[in-house]
């Protein structure tokens, strides 16, 4: 009788479990783990909902759900991708939530300042790293830098995408130890000597590595990142709620909180 009793709780448990883990199944830009995290939070303690998060490469992400990966919220680096689901009829409307842009981290001791940033990225001696173009938004973002390069330095954009070291952005990429940034290490193991990330990711990666250097992109190459948010059609309504809130003066708090301008 105990035995049978114990088992019907397990079984009730495991109901409870799941349930809970399947109120929203969220999808998103890895640069937004750690935001969106919080916000999944607070919304559970508000609403007493839970969010599930799965992050990655955008790219990679939206390719999933095309091909029928259960997701109920997608927040892109990008707005195309989302956008590309809502063309296809898989998802509402697309909306920007946040907005972020690309900085250069910088290995220690390498003079490098935003006057100069661009000479040494065409340094040949000079291991430049990215993300991965048509994969990651982020890759995209810093090829989008190459092809601005030209227009100051004829040659540049040719020079610089044949040199970039796309070091992450894809399933197949390294992958660093739990809880390090993945810039912060692939400069920390030599792998890049300047890695073009988002502003927010190089700021974590510094926090981690006091010794790298965050550079500001100089105006002439600087490039911006809006941030696309959409409901996949077929969700439940908790993830227009969830979605409503990380678009709300609460969300948008926890945004900002981790450098990220708001998308409103």
């Amino acid at each position: 009788m105990r035995l049978t009793f114990y088992c019907l709780t397990l079984a009730i448990a495991a109901m409870s479990t799941a349930a809970h883990a399947a109120d929203v199944q969220l999808y998103a830009a890895g640069s937004l783990r750690a935001a969106l995290t919080d916000i999944g939070a607070a919304f559970a303690a508000k609403i007493g909902l839970h969010v599930a998060g799965k992050f990655g490469p955008s790219g990679v992400l939206e390719k999933e759900i095309a091909g029928g990966a259960r997701a109920d919220v997608f927040a892109s680096a990008n707005m195309e991708y989302p956008q590309a689901l809502n063309r296809a009829n898989k998802s509402g409307p697309v909306l920007r939530f946040a907005r972020n842009k690309l900085c250069a981290l910088v290995k220690p001791g390498l003079a490098v300042d935003s006057a100069n940033l661009l000479d040494r990225m065409l340094d040949p001696a000079i291991k430049l790293g990215t993300s991965t173009p048509n994969s990651d938004p982020s890759g995209d973002y810093a090829f989008e830098v190459f092809r601005k390069a030209d227009t100051i330095r004829p040659g540049a954009r040719a020079i610089l995408e044949k040199k970039a070291l796309k070091l992450t952005g894809t399933t197949e990429s390294a992958v660093p130890p739990a809880g390090r940034s993945v810039y912060g290490w692939h400069i920390a193991e030599s792998r890049a000597d300047i890695f073009l990330a988002y502003c927010t990711a190089t700021a974590e990666a510094r926090a981690q590595n006091p010794d790298q250097q965050v550079v500001q992109l100089p105006d002439a190459v600087a490039v911006g990142a809006d941030y696309g948010l959409t409901v996949i059609n077929g969700a439940p309504n908790a993830a227009q709620q969830f979605a409503e809130f990380i678009l709300s003066p609460a969300g948008q708090n926890i945004l900002t909180g981790y450098g990220f301008s708001s998308g409103q």
